[in-house]
């Protein structure tokens, strides 16, 4: 018998700190954003999980168990992707230009650089330059590798949407006038794809115009913290762009994209106070953003995981996330309605299970 959702959920909570042991075939250990983990299908959904051989969660037949006991959650490895054993004309494996994320997203760092990768102006969870340095990837995709990928991998492993990211460049835009083109290659070889695209608040808000009318469905301006402490601690490169600008930005992209096309990560665990996250989240939904809240969770090579810096508490997860889903249902809000990106795949947050 399945546990009541408030139990559910503080298992979930649980399990997303301190991961599973499990053989996944398909990973993520270093590039852009918070989070490594083994993909997952769980009760359906995609799920990204640590992947701790010190854990006392284990899948065992298709299930999560703790010792002997089935915590009622069925669970099947994302298999490797056929689109994987794939390379261009000029020899470039597709997986070093796109990976497959949760069962169906396929996922891309358009520009595997940053202007703010210097260390004293890195983001202290994120390592979006180490895959490069290991191999894992080029540094720059163009709009036509891109394209072939895509098509690949909605042909053979039914893809259903895609996220587009970027480092930022040093250019006024920061890198979104790139993502127009990505945008447009992309549904030209696969029509009706859906497709987010993730940016800093560029410094001409006219592009987001543009990538709306590239074919964009939704998009995502990740600020992380919403409180400037915080900010210049754990981002302090990003911080030197004021909450101002993101909240223009946010104006404006609701207004192109529309209400709940827009998303924004906030990540728990930053030190901030969890009163003052949720109210944050609150605002920003009052404003028709989606406030994507995920645990931060250390990556190997990250300076965070450097100077030991942990994950947060499953209580703490547990409890920030179950309030702001209660904001989001009575907004009307859900992820899946963001049409494509990180709050309609759910994977890395446990908001859709909380009914957010």
């Amino acid at each position: 018998m399945r546990v009541g959702i408030e139990e559910d959920l503080d298992t979930r909570a649980d399990i997303a700190v301190r991961g599973v042991r499990v053989e996944a075939p398909v990973q993520r250990s270093k590039g852009a954003g918070p989070s490594d983990d083994g993909h997952l299908v769980v009760d359906g959904a995609n799920a990204t999980l640590p992947l701790n051989p010190d854990s006392p969660y284990e899948v065992r037949d298709g299930r999560i168990r703790r010792g002997t006991a089935d915590l009622g959650l069925s669970v099947t490895p994302v298999a490797r992707p056929k689109f994987y054993e794939l390379s261009t004309a000029d020899g470039v494996p597709y997986r070093k230009i796109a990976l497959l994320h949760g069962k169906d997203v396929l996922a891309t760092t358009v520009v595997q650089t940053c202007v703010r990768y210097a260390e004293e102006q890195r983001c202290r969870f994120c390592t979006i330059e180490e895959s490069l340095r290991a191999g894992a990837t080029v540094a720059a995709k163009t709009p036509q590798q891109l394209a072939e990928v895509a098509e690949a991998a909605v042909r053979l492993d039914g893809v259903r949407q895609m996220v587009l990211t970027t480092g930022t460049t040093a250019g006024p835009d920061r890198g979104a006038r790139h993502l127009v083109r990505c945008v447009r290659a992309v549904l030209d070889a696969v029509p009706g794809l859906p497709v987010q695209v993730q940016i800093e608040p560029p410094g001409d808000l006219g592009v987001l115009t543009e990538l709306r009318e590239a074919g964009a469905t939704s998009i995502g301006i990740h600020v992380e913290s919403l409180d400037d402490a915080v900010r210049r601690r754990w981002m302090p490169g990003k911080s030197t762009v004021p909450l101002a600008e993101y909240e223009a930005a946010w104006a404006e992209a609701v207004r192109v994209f529309g209400r709940n096309r827009v998303s924004t990560y906030l990540l728990i665990g930053l030190g901030e106070d969890p009163d003052d996250l949720v109210a944050g989240a609150g605002r920003l939904i009052g404003a028709g953003v989606y406030p994507f809240v995920v645990p931060m969770r250390p990556m190997l090579g990250t300076l965070a995981r450097r100077d030991g810096a942990t994950a947060p508490s499953p209580s703490l997860v547990a409890d920030v996330t179950r309030r702001v889903a209660a904001l989001l249902r009575a907004a009307g809000m859900t992820g899946a309605d963001q049409g494509a990106g990180c709050a309609a795949c759910g994977a890395c947050g446990l908001l859709s299970a909380a009914g957010g």
